[in-house]
Formats: C-alpha cells, structure tokens, sequence
C-alpha cells in the first residue's frame, strides 16, 4: 500500500512539474531556448542562464546563435556576475562584429569592468580597464545612444583614479613612518599635476608641492641647501601665479620670506 502511495506521489510531482523543470531536465533544445527566453522576460535571469548554458554548444552556426549569445551575456550582467558578462560580451563583438547589437554589447561590456570598479582606496587595475574599454566604446560609436552614458561613466572613473594619485602624494607629504618624506612627495604631486591637469585638486596639490620644497630646503643638508632653495622659489611662484586669490597666500609669503632670507647668505658668500 506504502509503494503505490509512493509511486502516485511520485507520479504527481512529475505530472506537475513546471515548464521550466521540464525544459531543464528535457533534451528538447527548442523548448530550452523558448523556457529561457520566458525566464529572461520575467526577470529570472540566474534561471534563463542555466538553459542558455546548456544549448550554447548546439545551437553554435544556427541562425539562433547570435540572439542566444546576446541574452546569455545579459542574463550574466542582468545577474551582476559581471566578470562572465564582460566576459560573454566581448566574445558577442568579436564573433558577431555586424550585428544590430554590437554596440549595445560593447558598451555593456565597458559597463561590466565599470561595475567591479572597487573605491578609490584600493587597486585600480579594474578602472583603468573599464577606461580603456569606454574609450574603445567611444571611437568605435562616436554617435551611440549610449554616449552620454558613457562619457559620465568614464568622468566618474577618473574621479577614483584622481583622488587615488592625491591620496598617495599626500601620504608621502603628511608621513612615512613617522618622517616627512618631501623629496618622495614632491615627485608625487609633481605626476598628480601632470596627469590631472584640470583636477579641482589642483590647487591644493600645488601647495603641498610648495610646502614640501620649501621644508626640503629649510632643513637641507648644506651642500644641497641653495639649489633647494631656489627650487622651492620657483614653486611659490608657480602658485600664486596659478591662484592669487588663494587662502594659503600669507602662509606661502612667510615661506618666501624665509626663502629669501637664507638665499641672502649663499649671494654674501660670492
């Protein structure tokens, strides 16, 4: 009595199972294809994926294949498993470069290494790749629907990137273990200002270049003390040239001063 209760049940659980058990479970690759696409339509993007996986490999050559590929690289990114969308994305562009939707995958492409972009505070190796993705994007279509999206997405990128180079500069600048170490800041802010030239930073970064050649040279060994000094001058210079208005003004006159000062004794010498 137990077994055929068992088997009813069994049979029960199977007579209503759900198309997309069914699909999943099927060899009927068609069905697996239309289940997949009914999953993607609803927003089941993890449940689509596992159909599209499983017929890739037939459908390779069909006609079909190129949708196929386009809803397997989306239901990844739609997912946020964004290392296999951007991953299934280029592999779209390079199979399928005239397809209507090849644009659409290169800027989503971009957007997936835009995606695991982590905060400025740490490595930066994936916003560089995003970059140089969304600047590929942007050459490639330059009259995309998808560029104003992606010139905002690459601003922001260089956003971290800028402040990570700051960050560094100021570092060598506040301490290193426990002494300033100028000369290592001067360089530092010297790339800062090199590589963001624009930056809202900018002046910040040029006082601190400023401060730093100007302790640099204060606390100079002698024989390497006036041409510091002449150095940390055309630095002064360089700022209030650059930003006459600044609030460090009086601090970075009482700098000159003292500059000049000590350079008194190296123009008494000769």
């Amino acid at each position: 009595m137990n077994r055929i209760i068992y088997t009813l049940l069994i049979g029960l659980a199977l007579s209503s199972c759900s198309p997309y058990q069914k699909a999943l479970n099927g060899d009927d690759i068609a069905a697996k294809f239309k289940a997949g696409e009914v999953m993607y339509n609803k927003g089941k993007y993890m449940k689509a994926n596992r159909l599209f996986e499983q017929i890739i490999p037939q459908y390779r050559g069909k006609p079909q294949a190129e949708k196929l590929s386009f809803l397997h690289a989306d239901s990844y990114f739609k997912s946020k498993d964004y290392y296999l969308a951007g991953y299934q994305f280029d592999r779209f562009v390079t199979t399928y470069p005239k397809s209507e939707k090849s644009e659409e995958a290169a800027f989503l492409s971009a957007k997936s290494s835009y995606m695991l972009s982590p905060a400025y505070t740490k490595e930066q190796h994936a916003t560089k790749d995003a970059i140089s993705k969304f600047q590929l994007f942007i050459n490639s279509y330059p009259d995309s629907p998808f560029l104003e999206e992606a010139n905002t997405l690459v601003q922001e990128l260089d956003g971290k990137l800028e402040q990570k180079s700051f960050d560094i500069a100021y570092q060598y600048y506040k301490t290193v273990g426990y002494t300033r170490d100028y000369n290592a800041a001067i360089k530092a802010f010297d790339n800062f200002i090199f590589e963001f030239p624009g930056s809202k930073l900018r002046e910040t970064a040029l006082f601190y270049r400023l401060d730093s050649a100007y302790e640099l040279a204060i606390n100079s060994v002698e024989r390497k003390k006036e041409d510091r000094l002449i150095k940390a001058k055309t630095y002064y210079h360089s700022f209030v040239n650059k930003y006459a208005n600044s609030e460090h003004l009086e601090e970075t006159k009482d700098m000159l001063e003292n500059l000049e000062q000590e350079l008194k004794k190296y123009s008494t010498k000769s």
